[in-house]
Order: C-alpha cells, then structure tokens, then sequence
C-alpha cells in the first residue's frame, strides 16, 4: 500500500494543506492553509479571480486521540470584480470546514448540536468538559434552531394537550398523523391560539382530537370544512368512567348480597373475632369531622368545587368522601387500605379464620394455591391484627368497582372462567349494573368494528332505561355526533399524538422541564 498523506488523515475530502503539526500533552495544533478553487461572492455569486490578501483563522476542531485539536487555517480574502456589488472584498470559506464568524469547525458544531439537542445544557457542557470540546451551556443551547413549520397544515393534523406542569400550565402539540411527526407546538390550550394556527396554515381535511370543547370550537370558526374525528380511546376512557361510577352507586347492593350469602351460612366459630373498636386517634376523629362537614355542605345543595374551595380539599377527596361509606373510610384512617398482592385474599383469610383455621402458616399455604404471589409476612400481620382486633375484618367479598369495570371493559372473550363466574354474579345481584354492562359491550362492538351509523340507535336505546352515569355519557355524545361518528366509522385516530405526548413527557424529564418555551419547542421539533 502506497503513503497516507497527513491531509487524507485529518481532513478527509477538504481542500487543505496541511504545512505542520505540533504536538503537546494536552493539544494538538495544526497549521493548514486552503487549496481549493476560489469561492464565490456570498452577495451577487461572482467567482472570486484576484487575490487580495491572506490572513490566519483559528478553529477548534473534534479531539484527536484524546487531546483537543486546534487549527491555523491560512485563508484567501478576494476582490469582487462586479462594479454593481456593494461588497469589494470577501473571505474564502473551506467547505466542511469552515463557515463565516465561527471559531470551530463545522464537524465539531454538528457534534455540539447533537449534545445539545439530546443533553441540554448543563448535562451537556459536562460532557463537553470530558470530550475537551469547547462548549458551555449557553452556547450549546444557542446552537439550538427549530426547524421552519411549513406554510400549510398536513392533510390528516392530530392535536393534544401536553403540561408543561401538570395542573397548573399547559401547551399543545400538533402532528401530521399521516407522517407520523410533530409540526408545532403552541403554548397552551386555548382556543384562540389554535384558532389563529389553523388560519396561518390552512390545508387540514381531517383533524383528530379528544373531546375537549377548545379545540371543536377552534375547528369550526378557523377550519369549518375539516372533518373532525374524536379519539377512540378517549371515548373508551369516558365510557369506562361511567361504568366505574355506576358501580360506585350500586355498591350497596353488593355489600347485601355478599353479607346475605356469608350470613346465610353457619360456621363453627372456635376462635370469635373481638369487636373492633376504633381508637380515638387524630386522624380517626379528623376523618369523621370531614365526612359530616362535606355531607352537610352538600345537603345544602353546594357543588363539589364550592365545598372543595371552602374546606381547603382537593376535588376529589370530596368527591371520595362523597361515595364512599364512613365505615371505609375509618377503617382507612385506622389501618390504611389494603394494597398489593394480599388485598383479592383477605375476604378468604377472614372466613378461614373464624372458622377456626388460625395458623398463619396454613392461610399462608391455602392462598398461594389460590393464586397469592407475595411471602408470609403480610398474612403474618394480617392475621395477628385479627387476633387483636387492631384490623377490620374484611366484610363479604366484592369486587372493587375498579375490578368490575375491568371485567366489563375488555373485549368479549378475554376474561378467565373465574372472572366470567364472577361478573356473572355482579349482573345477577345488580340490575343496574348489568344494564350498564350490556351496554359499554354494545358500545365496544361499535367502536371494534368501526359501526358509526349505528351510535343514534345505542344512544337511544341509553336513553330508554341506563343508569345515570351512562344516560350522561350519552348525551355528552349527543353534543358532539359528529366527530364521535366520524370516530366510530373512520380509521384515523390521536393514538400517534399520545405518542409524542409520551414523548414529551420524556424530553422534560431530560432537564428540559424547566426551560423556556422556545427551548422545549426546539428540543420536541429536533429531536426524531
């Protein structure tokens, strides 16, 4: 094999020469001079011909076997012939080397976008520091350029909130759902921003959203002609709230059947649970006062934000105190809710124990045949607190209304044999319930097979005799038909733009939830 010239080393494909090198521990310099064709005038684009002078630039450029890279480039400055030119002379620039008012190289600004772009600030001049690459923060974040949003919005447009801080601020992100990218993002919600986006960049035919009222109203005035379509998963979502809240309603029904069923049979009590008495602890008494203070402001007809507002709570703490019994909720006060893998076994551990069966270690051994995944010392503590009557006994064994509306919510056939028995019970004990079943199933029929000309015959048929959470859903449909049909028939949906809010969510955690505006939207339109 034949010589290695120094420049194919160093600067592959550039037109220099490379006149020496220098090298010391901590740098290597090089002294290089432009061999090239001349350029062209950066204003008219005449070909530069006579030489005016030659002077020295000085330019960092990536490391080189881990020491920083410096280089003397000795360029050309040419006349401007063309008299009608205002410019008379003008410096040449090496291509992929070189660009006008910039002290590094051209590699080494796509290196410190990339850092930049992908780090931030901080985490990336620390990087830069380990690199030897001459960054700081601020001038990373300055290498920084959004790319130019087209002129016309995408054909098929997808719009959804992102927080900037949950609850209290948040923007919205636009995507070409055909392409799968984001086109821009604005900074925040409202309706007269997305309004005045829409006019500055027309050409939408369909967009896709969920059922917030800013953007439908935003659509209509800017983009009239746009079919618009609502998300299917979000009418899912609110369907499954409404399913959710009818089985809060109808609790009490349940509580009957299972107390009815646990009474109706007769134990051999060997080992009598204590009547627990609940200790007059301060979050025992507190939770009391608060029960009696909502439910008195609510018989007074006040809403839940008004009461919210004036007992200094969160809208759904008074929501929960709202639906849930006082006896649940002392008993969380007392104990705390039971969470985690013992919480589906309790009822069991309950009914075995006062059957007489009050080893630890043998519940321990009937529950992991039942499916327990947990150790012992849950089952442990649980029975020594029945023992001292320091636990609540767990009542008759129902199902959370979380669990029922899972076992309603997912497609037909996806359920265990013992989830099947066991919503089959839930239907049997509750009317109500099982109305609202048949019809969120009725509904997912719809939605699965893309049967929109059918939602006026479901919607009727909720208005005949459904429960009232699900009577409200449909009615909410009623108020936007047309987007929910178009949802219901269409196959264009905001699953992409979720998504890139997800992708969001991921961008801020990187150190960039506390930048400005500007840098975020930057870092969302950049990064791929």
């Amino acid at each position: 094999m034949g010589a290695v010239a120094i420049e194919d080393v160093l600067f592959p494909g550039i037109d220099v020469r490379v006149t020496a090198v220098h090298v010391t521990v901590e740098r290597v310099a090089v002294e290089a001079s432009s061999c090239g064709r001349p350029s062209a005038c950066p204003d008219c684009g005449c070909p530069g011909r006579r030489v005016h002078s030659r002077y020295v630039r000085r330019l960092a450029e990536r490391p080189l076997a881990g020491r920083a890279l410096v280089i003397s480039l000795r360029v050309r400055r040419f006349f401007c012939e063309r008299s009608s030119c205002p410019r008379r002379t003008f410096a040449e620039q090496v291509p992929d080397l070189s660009e006008r008012y910039r002290r590094y190289s051209v590699g080494l600004r796509r290196w410190m976008q990339a850092i930049a772009t992908f780090l931030g600030g901080r985490p990336g001049e620390r990087l830069c520091r380990t690199l030897q690459l001459p960054a700081g923060r601020t001038h990373l974040l300055g290498l920084l350029t959004a790319p130019a949003v087209p002129e016309r919005a995408p054909r098929v447009l997808g719009v959804d909130e992102f927080a900037f801080r949950k609850g209290w601020r948040y923007g919205t992100v636009l995507v070409d759902v055909e392409a799968a990218r984001v086109v821009d993002v604005l900074p925040d919600r409202d309706a007269a921003t997305f309004t005045a986006w829409l006019r500055e960049h027309p050409g939408a035919e369909i967009i896709c959203r969920d059922r917030a009222s800013a953007y439908s109203s935003a659509i209509r005035e800017a983009a009239p002609d746009a079919q618009e379509i609502a998300d299917r998963w979000h009418l899912l979502n609110n369907l499954s709230s409404a399913v959710e809240k009818t089985c809060h309603q109808h609790r009490s029904c349940l509580r009957k059947r299972a107390e009815a069923e646990r009474n109706s049979v007769s134990r051999r009590i060997i080992n009598p649970l204590p009547p627990p008495a609940l200790p007059p602890t301060r979050i025992a008494v507190r939770t009391r006062d608060r029960y009696l203070d909502i439910h008195r402001l609510l018989d007074q007809g006040q809403s839940v934000s008004a009461i919210a507002r004036r007992l200094h709570l969160d809208r759904k703490t008074v929501r929960r105190f709202r639906d849930t019994d006082i006896d649940d909720l002392l008993a969380s006060a007392r104990h705390g809710r039971h969470k985690g893998a013992l919480e589906p076994f309790t009822a069991h551990l309950t009914e075995r124990f006062t059957s007489g069966v009050t080893s630890p270690t043998d519940l321990f051994r009937e529950i992991r045949q039942r499916g327990y995944q947990g150790s012992d010392l849950p089952v442990r503590r649980y029975v020594a607190g029945l023992r001292t009557g320091t636990v609540e006994p767990a009542r008759g064994a129902i199902p959370s209304p979380r669990k029922i509306t899972t076992w309603i919510m997912v497609p037909r056939g996806a359920l265990r044999p013992p989830e099947e028995d066991r919503l089959l019970s839930v239907r049997l004990t509750c009317p109500d319930i099982a109305r609202a079943c048949d019809l969120a199933r009725t509904f997912h029929d719809l939605l699965q097979h893309r049967r929109g000309h059918q939602l006026l015959e479901w919607v009727r048929e909720a208005e005949r005799d459904a429960p009232a959470p699900i009577l409200s859903f449909a009615q909410g449909l009623c108020l936007d038909l047309e987007a929910v049909t178009a949802g219901l028939t269409l196959p264009w949906s905001s699953g992409i733009v979720e998504g890139h809010v997800n992708r969001i969510k991921t961008i801020k955690r990187t150190m960039y939830g506390r930048a400005s505006f500007q840098l975020l939207r930057t870092r969302i339109l950049t990064q791929p």
